[in-house]
Parts: C-alpha cells; sequence; structure tokens
C-alpha cells in the first residue's frame, strides 16, 4: 500500500461519499434527511451577480458556507435578504438550525443582528485574526 499526497476531485468525492454513507448507516431514519446544495444571488440590470450566498442541508440542519455582498451594494440590505432566504428555505425543509462562520475582519457584528449567537471562536486564525461560529436555532 501507498500513500500518495494529491488533490484529484474524483477521489475527494469518493472519500466524501464514503463518509456520509457510513454516517447515515448511524442515525436512525427519523434523523436522515437527503443532502442538498442552496444558493441565492443578486443580479444587477447587467445581470452581474453583486452579492450571493451558498450553503447545504442535511440532518435536518443547514450551514452557511458563503455570504458575499459587493461593496457597490453593501449596506444596501442584501446581505440581510439573502440571509432571510436560506432561512425560509431551513424552515421549509424542516431544519432544527443553521449554522456559519465569519471572520473578524469579515462581519461577526451582523448575524447576532438577526439572531445568531456565537458558539466557539479560534483566535489567530491566522494570527491576529478571530474565526467566530455562530448558530441560529429555528426548533427548540
Amino acid at each position: 500500500m501507498e500513500i500518495i499526497q494529491q488533490w484529484v476531485q474524483e477521489d475527494s468525492d469518493y472519500i466524501r461519499k464514503k463518509l456520509v454513507a457510513y454516517n447515515m448507516e448511524q442515525l436512525p431514519e427519523k434523523l436522515k434527511s437527503p443532502y442538498e446544495n442552496i444558493s441565492f444571488v443578486v443580479r444587477d440590470d447587467n445581470g452581474t451577480i453583486v452579492a450571493g450566498v451558498t450553503g447545504h442541508m442535511f440532518w435536518h440542519h443547514m450551514h452557511v458556507d458563503f455570504l458575499w455582498v459587493d461593496e457597490s451594494v453593501r449596506k444596501a440590505g442584501y446581505g440581510s435578504k439573502l440571509l432571510e432566504k436560506m432561512e425560509q428555505a431551513a424552515e421549509k425543509n424542516a431544519c432544527a438550525f443553521i449554522y456559519l462562520d465569519t471572520f473578524s475582519f469579515q462581519a461577526p457584528d451582523f448575524y447576532p443582528k438577526h439572531g445568531y449567537e456565537v458558539f466557539g471562536t479560534l483566535d489567530h486564525f491566522p494570527e491576529g485574526v478571530k474565526q467566530y461560529f455562530l448558530q441560529k436555532r429555528l426548533v427548540e
């Protein structure tokens, strides 16, 4: 046998698929839900994306991967609207909570304004920067 350093998307997908299959075997049926990618975008009049959010849902929760708003439209409410759309999708799909992370130079004050609570932090990631992990419970 041999251990090889590499990045091959097909191999990465295979490893993920095998771990997800194992994980699914460990859960009772009532906790299982399909993996689903989700995103919303804001386009300007020229069709250019000026804001967007991506995430995924599984096991009755949602993870927000990326929320981005171009500087030209910041403070216009698009971040809030995109986050609302994700929350509506999570509720529609019976998600119990949403979680995400942000850095100290991004939007750590934005999410608490929308009901998100910090449940963990990483200091010096990278040096001088803090990473925040937040969640919003939709079902108690």
